[in-house]
C-alpha cells in the first residue's frame, strides 16, 4: 500500500469505531485496530520496527487529495471513510435546548411586565377614580367667569382635590347643577360629592357665604358681607376706616377697590378681620402677578381698573385702559389730560346715573371729577375685577382718546381717535335708549 495513505481501507464487516473530537481534529483520526501491543507512536513518525507510524500525521503529508469532509465523515484516498461527530452529544444538546427555552421564556415574561405598567397609566388601570375623604389642608380654587366645569374639573385634579377629573365630572353632571364663578376653599383629596358641593354652595350651613360682583362701591361690597357672614356692618366700617392695617399703599383712605370680587367661603367665627384681610390679599396678590409692586403704582392701576370696570365691556377693557393712558399724557391737546368719565362724577356725587348734567360736570370741588380736573380722580370709584386690573396694569397700545358703550346689554363699546367720531357713536347710544326706555337713568 502506498505509504501516504494514512489509514487502511476500511472493510464492511469491519467495525467502525466513532472519533470523539471535533471535525476540525480529523487529521489525527486514526483506527483503534490499528493499534497493537506494545506499539507507542514514535516521535518521528515511524514505529519501533522503522515503518511509517499510521498514528502520526504530518502537514507536510496533508493532502486535499486523500482526504476531505463530507456529511459528517471523513473520506481519505482511495473511498477509506470514517464517521466522525458533528458536535456535542444529545445530552447536552437536549441541556442547551432546555436552558435556551427558559431563557426566552423569562424574557417573554418579563416583556409582558413591563408592557402592561406601560399600559396601565394608557388604559387607566391604576387611576384611583375617588378619594375616600373627607380630606387635609386647605386649597383654594378660584373658578373664573365663564369657566367650564371639564377645566374646573382639570384644576381639581391637577391640585389633588378629587382623585380622578373624568369621574368628578360624571359626578357634577349627574348632580344638575350649574356652575359659578368665585373662590372657593377646598381640601386635599376630597370626595367627589363632596367636592361638588362645595362647587354648588350646598354647604352654605358649615360656612359663612357672600358673594361681590365686579363693580361694586364699598358700602355695597360691606353690606353683602354682613349679610353673607353675620358681622354687623358697623364692625366692617370701622375696619374699613382704618385701611393700612390691611397692607394697601397709603394713599388709601378706605379699602375702595381692594375687596376682591368673587364668591367666598368662610368657616362659621371666623374673625371679620381675617374675612376683608383674605379679599385685599387677593387684589395684591394680583397686582403682583402683573408686576406692579410699588404701592403708588398699585394704587393708580386700581383706579385706573375701577375705571375701566365701570366703563367698558369686558371684551374691549384693554382697549379702554390703552384711551385713559393716552388722555393722561402731557402731550395730549384733544383732551388735555381730562379723562371725562361719567362714571367717576357719579360716584363723586353718590349717586348711580348714565347721566349728569352740565353743570355736574363744571363741579371743580368734586375730587371725582374727570371733567373738570385733570388726570386721575382721587381714588378708585368700585371693586375691579381681575380681567380689569390685568387690562389696567398692562394697557392694550392705540390711538384712541373715546369710546361710549351703545349698548348696556351687549355692552358693545365704540371706539374713537376724534371727538366727530366719538359724537356719531354717542347718537347711537341715545338711539338705544330711546328704544329701551327706562334704561338709560
Amino acid at each position: 500500500m502506498d505509504p501516504e495513505v494514512l489509514v487502511e481501507h476500511v472493510h464492511p464487516e469491519e467495525p467502525v469505531h466513532e472519533y470523539a473530537g471535533t471535525v476540525a481534529d480529523a487529521d489525527t483520526v486514526y483506527h483503534d485496530s490499528d493499534f497493537h501491543p506494545g506499539d507507542e507512536p514514535h516521535p518521528d513518525g515511524v514505529t519501533q520496527d522503522g515503518h511509517p507510524d499510521a498514528h502520526t500525521y504530518n502537514d507536510d503529508h496533508h493532502n486535499d487529495d486523500h482526504h476531505h469532509e463530507e456529511d459528517g465523515h471523513v473520506v481519505l484516498a482511495g473511498g477509506a471513510a470514517i464517521r466522525t461527530s458533528k458536535g456535542p452529544s444529545k445530552k447536552v444538546r437536549r441541556r442547551r435546548r432546555f436552558l435556551a427555552l427558559l431563557l426566552t421564556l423569562a424574557v417573554f415574561v418579563v416583556a409582558v411586565a413591563v408592557g402592561a405598567q406601560f399600559l396601565k397609566p394608557l388604559l387607566g388601570a391604576d387611576t384611583v377614580a375617588d378619594y375616600p375623604g373627607p380630606g387635609t389642608g386647605e386649597v383654594m380654587i378660584t373658578v373664573p367667569p365663564g369657566a367650564g366645569p371639564k377645566s374646573v374639573a382639570t384644576e381639581l385634579q391637577d391640585k389633588k382635590v378629587v382623585a380622578n377629573a373624568d369621574s368628578f365630572l360624571r359626578d357634577f353632571v349627574a348632580s344638575g347643577g350649574a356652575l359659578a364663578p368665585g373662590d372657593f376653599s377646598m381640601r386635599n383629596e376630597m370626595k367627589n360629592s363632596d367636592a361638588v358641593a362645595v362647587l354648588l354652595n350646598k354647604d352654605q350651613s358649615k360656612v359663612m357665604y357672600f358673594a361681590l360682583s365686579a363693580g361694586l362701591r364699598i358700602g355695597d361690597s360691606l353690606q353683602a358681607i354682613s349679610e353673607g357672614t353675620g358681622v354687623p356692618v358697623s364692625e366692617l366700617k370701622a375696619l374699613n376706616a382704618s385701611p393700612a392695617q390691611f397692607g394697601v399703599p397709603a394713599r388709601a383712605k378706605t379699602l375702595e377697590g381692594f375687596l376682591a370680587p368673587g364668591e367666598y367661603r368662610f368657616p362659621i367665627g371666623t374673625p371679620a378681620k381675617d374675612v376683608v384681610q383674605k379679599l385685599v390679599t387677593t387684589t395684591l396678590e394680583e397686582l403682583t402677578s402683573q408686576g406692579v409692586t410699588d404701592p403708588a403704582k398699585q394704587y393708580d392701576v386700581v383706579t385706573v381698573a375701577s375705571i375701566v370696570q365701570a366703563e367698558g365691556g369686558q371684551a374691549e377693557y384693554g382697549d379702554v385702559a390703552g384711551a385713559i393712558y393716552n388722555r393722561l399724557k402731557p402731550n395730549n391737546t384733544e383732551t388735555n389730560g381730562l379723562i371725562q368719565s361719567d362714571a367717576t362724577v357719579t360716584y363723586g356725587l353718590g349717586i348711580k346715573s348714565f347721566h349728569i348734567d352740565e353743570d355736574q360736570k363744571a363741579d371743580k370741588s368734586n375730587p371725582y371729577n374727570t371733567y373738570a380736573n385733570q388726570g386721575l380722580p382721587v381714588g378708585p370709584i368700585g371693586s375691579p375685577g381681575r380681567t380689569a386690573i390685568d387690562a389696567a396694569a398692562k394697557p392694550k397700545a392705540n390711538d384712541y382718546l373715546y369710546w361710549v358703550t351703545i349698548n348696556l346689554d351687549t355692552k358693545e363699546t365704540r371706539f374713537s381717535k376724534t371727538l366727530a367720531e366719538h359724537n356719531t357713536y354717542v347718537a347711537k347710544y341715545n338711539a338705544w335708549c330711546e328704544a329701551n326706555a327706562g334704561r338709560c337713568v
